[in-house]
């Protein structure tokens, strides 16, 4: 048994001897706000797509405007439960949710900024909802249980429940020295919802067809239009190019994907580990058929969703994305600081699905999703 670690041992130190270090040239860099955490929550749905949207009012306006995204998480929670309670709680209830659970919210709810509603009792300094689901839980699975039986309201106890833990409804407040609500906040920001749209690449449903994604936290029925894997890298690559930053649902459960080392990166070969990223080296060609093959194995789930930003090169002239993640500033100095440059190997694998304004798409896209 020894030999073959020896040999993979052997095969790194080359690999590692032969190869250079990574150095990177900004090629596109949007603006955007500062990386923050989610703190202890599995929120990052509500802190990626508030970043995006952060930067779409940029880009409409050149407002510059901290969302409260805990005010979406608050307005999306009393949704799961319906939908857990309804489906007699065959239906995941989890922290988890998408980008279009924050359309929806503010759809319906508008939008706030993070100053006031930042979901934070006044003794608290981050993010904990450690206890959240545990005290939301049994009263949905004690109302499921026996509903005649249950006493008071369950929907009243559960608003109860995240009154206490995130903060009360807001109806009215003041910034910047206006009185707001938060759908006349929504309409001050320029944000036009509607026209945000979900894209994927899968081989499970027809190209430039949409579909109900069928991933467990899309428990809202959220709708992706299809289209090929290249076209999902050449409308990614195409928004950027033109100024629009992009919202990202994909899998971070990759020993390659390292926010110590600020890098996503596909090796060809998967033994190597850590020694790709500490330098180039050859990466996965990846196929249409491969990347269902690890959806559908479940290698490739939606763990996570963070916001890409700009584009950069390494020295050989290859493509990575800026990513923004939701983890917060390192208090050691690392590599790209709280972004992730992905490259374009670990997206094309690892991407569930993007988000972006309609008006990123090219013409012929448009055309071919009935946009």
């Amino acid at each position: 048994m020894k030999k073959p670690f020896i040999y993979v041992m052997l095969m790194a130190t080359s690999t590692i001897a032969f190869s250079q270090s990574y150095q990177f040239k900004s090629l596109i860099d949007l603006e955007t706000t500062e990386v923050i955490s989610q703190g202890n929550t599995g929120t990052c749905w509500s802190f990626s797509t508030s970043s995006f949207l952060e930067s779409e009012i940029m880009r409409l306006s050149g407002k510059h405007i901290d969302l409260s995204e805990m005010y979406n998480v608050r307005q999306t929670y009393p949704r799961k439960a319906w939908n857990y309670v309804m489906r007699q709680g065959m239906a995941q209830f989890s922290e988890g949710g998408l980008a279009h659970d924050v359309i929806n919210s503010i759809s319906q709810f508008g939008v706030v900024p993070n100053e006031v509603y930042t979901g934070l009792q006044e003794t608290e300094k981050k993010h904990d909802h450690s206890e959240i689901l545990g005290d939301l839980k049994p009263i949905l699975d004690a109302y499921i249980k026996n509903p005649t039986a249950y006493r008071g309201d369950w929907k009243m106890d559960v608003e109860a429940v995240l009154d206490a833990a995130l903060g009360k409804q807001i109806e009215t407040f003041v910034y910047e020295g206006e009185t707001y609500t938060p759908q006349s906040f929504l309409e001050m920001t320029g944000l036009q919802i509607q026209d945000y749209v979900s894209i994927t690449s899968f081989t499970h449903h027809p190209y430039n067809s949409n579909f109900i994604l069928e991933i467990p936290d899309n428990f809202s029925n959220g709708s992706y239009y299809n289209v090929a894997l290249d076209e999902l890298v050449q409308i990614t690559n195409e928004a950027l190019k033109a100024g629009f930053s992009i919202e990202l649902d994909c899998d971070v459960t990759e020993t390659t994907f390292s926010s110590k080392y600020g890098l996503a990166v596909i090796p060809e070969d998967k033994k190597i580990g850590e020694v790709a990223l500490k330098a180039i080296t050859k990466e996965k060609e990846i196929t249409p058929e491969f990347r269902q093959q690890e959806f559908e194995n479940f290698n490739t789930t939606d763990d996570h969703l963070m916001h890409i930003v700009g584009m950069v090169e390494d020295q050989n002239g290859i493509i990575y994305y800026k990513v923004k993640n939701s983890w917060g500033k390192h208090t050691k100095k690392v590599p790209n600081d709280g972004f992730i440059y992905m490259s374009e190997a670990y997206f094309k694998l690892k991407t569930i699905s993007i988000m972006v304004h309609k008006d990123a798409l090219q013409p012929s896209v448009k055309n071919n999703l009935n946009l």
